[in-house]
């Protein structure tokens, strides 16, 4: 008892300074997944030992006091939070309970996104706003009116066409930043010398509680809608009709909500949402179930903080905080020094991380990143991970600012930085971890697709000095491999017959294989088809070059200057000699084929292709495979992931297609 007690003592005491810090400060300094797992250790613990339960109690109310720089509000009906789901069988304990409690009686759900912002709450007097507020502890609020007042997708007056206006509604809503509008903002805190946000919901935050309006003005807020608090004369009789007259009367929903009649379409409901957010222009952490009639409600009532009508179904936050161990270098295929963080490793939307990516020097100084920092990850797009900067406050003295070498860490040769470009380059053209990753990428997927040829035995071959350039693949023997470990005989045969079969590979992808600086697998296949041959290609000048479409000058004095260097120009000599593919159609002229004259761009991970797959594909239908969304795209192909291509063709009014919609495009649907 005495152990639960103490224990007890200290999560309160952690839970309510980490609320004090993400709440009124805007600057957390524990990860989302540290704090859910104090505040359900706290609630075992009470659960357990009722006596334990205090008034000032976390478990007992709802987010933290409210800031003392703005005026208090009492929120004329609690701003209740909502209890949590993390799995399917916490969300079918929930739904049991509803059926319990309400004898067994049919009830319909409504699904919405969780969107993560700030809770507010709009007051409006015979249609005029007249006072908003945050939740702050969920009955004692924050004045923010004027502020709120600057957010103009919140409306400052109520349309009275769609019927009478009540005397009095409030509205509740979530104020966030668009993830687009979260980098700019990020970028601005860097720029001016300030700590990043760590996420969209602390950005929302800190432009929301601004002394100054003008403040708030100029970050890109916006607000979704999601419920109706106290009314006077609305006669609304369920949440589904709540959100119809929201709608109706100028308030931006959700468009995606949807009400269902089986508790299992609308756990299905929030798979879907947890599978597309990737692909969304804003963050969610989750989504929301309600029982819709305002009737079983009342009945279901509140147990503690929770209304038992509603649910948060979760998913692990995007981001969270470790420490910055120390900042390493690779030596790319072409020489590039790619800055990368290894980190203490830590738990980001369900995926352990260790290593993150950097970008440059240029980027690691803007963002002031310095080795032991406390730092801020986010998995971009709920993949990559990187590193968005350092923590609001640090444990202690920080480190020396980090900066570039001057020379290389593999062969100690110097380290240059080309004019005009942020990257640093080691100059040793005999590089080993530059010829490792040039060979690497040579026999990898979607260039030459050497089956069986992977990154151990490249490094194998390299060690022994059997490959040291991309030539050096064809003349191997299968008497070369039987004197490494761990061939046999029929593996050896298998290596080499997969080495043979490589030379049937495309000229689109023999050239992706070169490794051209700046040439990716969709601007090699494009230089293919506009010149037909390696031959012509070499011959070409920079100015020819650019004139293939989606190439442009600076790609096309890359490339020009590349077959210029002897030691590119003796490797292409070769391989030419080895009877790998060097030419191919050209297709200057008008494409065939059911997508001729569209232009495609992909994005995310397809189920069906490769990304160099896909865009042979869409070429060998006659489609144009471009790298960004502009005015001119006629279709993003979208699979997994991919959220910034997204959202500019939804922007653009670019039609965004799956797979199956493409299949059908191809046959004619």
């Amino acid at each position: 008892m005495v152990k639960a007690q103490t224990r007890a003592a200290e999560l309160r005491r952690l839970i309510s300074e980490a609320n004090h810090r993400y709440h009124v400060l805007d600057a957390p300094t524990v990860s989302d997944g540290e704090y859910d797992g104090w505040v359900r250790e706290l609630q075992a613990i009470e659960a357990e030992h009722p006596e334990l339960v205090t008034p000032d109690s976390p478990t007992q109310r709802v987010g933290a006091p409210p800031s003392t720089q703005f005026a208090e509000v009492e929120h004329l009906q609690p701003m209740l939070s909502l209890a949590n789901a993390r799995t399917d069988d916490e969300f079918w304990a929930w739904v049991e309970r509803l059926r319990r409690l309400l004898d067994g009686e049919p009830f319909q759900l409504v699904t919405e996104p969780k969107i993560d912002g700030l809770a507010i709450s709009l007051l409006y007097e015979r249609g005029s706003f007249v006072r908003g507020a945050t939740r702050g502890d969920g009955v004692i609020g924050e004045d923010v009116t004027a502020n709120l007042r600057t957010v103009r997708s919140i409306p400052l007056s109520l349309p009275d066409d769609a019927g009478p206006l009540p005397a009095l509604v409030e509205v509740r809503g979530e104020v966030y930043l668009p993830l687009q509008g979260f980098a700019r903002v990020n970028e601005e805190q860097v720029a001016a010398g300030a700590r990043p946000f760590m996420n969209p919901r602390n950005s929302a935050a800190g432009s929301l509680r601004q002394k100054d309006p003008a403040v708030t003005a100029r970050r890109p807020l916006a607000l979704w809608a999601y419920a109706i608090g106290a009314s006077d004369g609305l006669g609304v009789e369920s949440h589904w009709d709540a959100l119809a007259w929201l709608r109706d009367h100028h308030f931006p929903v959700s468009p995606d909500v949807r009400l269902h009649d089986d508790p299992a379409e609308a756990l299905a409901a929030c798979h879907g949402w947890e599978a597309r957010r990737a692909d969304l222009p804003f963050d969610v952490d989750g989504a929301v179930v309600k029982v819709s009639s305002y009737e079983q409600q009342r009945r279901l009532g509140s147990v503690g903080r929770d209304p038992r009508w509603a649910v948060a179904f979760k998913v692990p936050p995007t981001t969270a905080l470790t420490t910055l161990e120390r900042i390493g270098l690779n030596v790319g295929r072409t020489g590039a020094m790619n800055p990368y963080a290894v980190l203490e490793p830590v738990n980001v939307g369900g995926v352990t991380v260790s290593m993150a990516t950097l970008h440059n020097e240029d980027d690691i100084r803007r963002k002031d990143i310095r080795e032991g920092d406390r730092v801020i990850i986010q998995r971009a797009g709920d993949v990559i991970p990187q590193v968005v900067g350092p923590a609001p406050e640090q444990p202690g003295r920080r480190g020396e600012p980090w900066s570039m070498p001057d020379r290389c860490p593999v062969c100690d040769h110097p380290v240059v930085r080309a004019e005009g470009e942020a990257r640093h380059y080691c100059s040793n053209r005999a590089c080993p971890s530059r010829g490792y990753e040039g060979l690497r990428h040579f026999v990898s997927r979607g260039a030459m697709d050497v089956d069986g040829v992977g990154e151990k035995l490249v490094r194998k071959l390299m060690e022994v000095g059997l490959v040291a350039r991309p030539q050096d693949f064809y003349r191997l023997t299968a008497a070369d491999l039987l004197a490494l470990d761990g061939f046999q005989e029929r593996s050896a045969e298998k290596a080499i017959e997969a080495i043979e079969t490589s030379k049937r590979q495309p000229f689109g992808r023999v050239l992706f294989a070169l490794g051209i600086p700046h040439v990716g697998s969709v601007t090699a296949q494009a230089l293919a088809d506009g010149f037909g041959s390696m031959e012509a290609l070499r011959a070409a000048t920079a100015e020819e070059i650019a004139e293939v479409e989606g190439v442009g000058s600076v790609i096309a004095e890359q490339v020009a200057g590349w077959f210029v260097d002897e030691e590119h120009s003796s490797v292409v000599d070769a391989l030419t000699e080895a009877g790998l593919t060097m030419t191919g159609p050209k297709r200057a002229q008008a494409p065939t084929g059911p997508l001729a004259g569209k232009t495609f761009v992909v994005t995310g991970t397809l189920e069906g292709f490769s990304r160099e797959g896909i865009a042979e594909h869409l070429t060998g239908l006659g489609a144009r495979v471009t790298n960004s969304v502009s005015a001119g795209t006629d279709y993003l192909l979208a699979g997994a992931g991919g959220g910034s291509k997204r959202a500019k063709a939804e922007q653009l009014g670019v039609p965004v297609i799956s797979e199956a919609e493409l299949a059908d495009l191809a046959a004619g649907g």
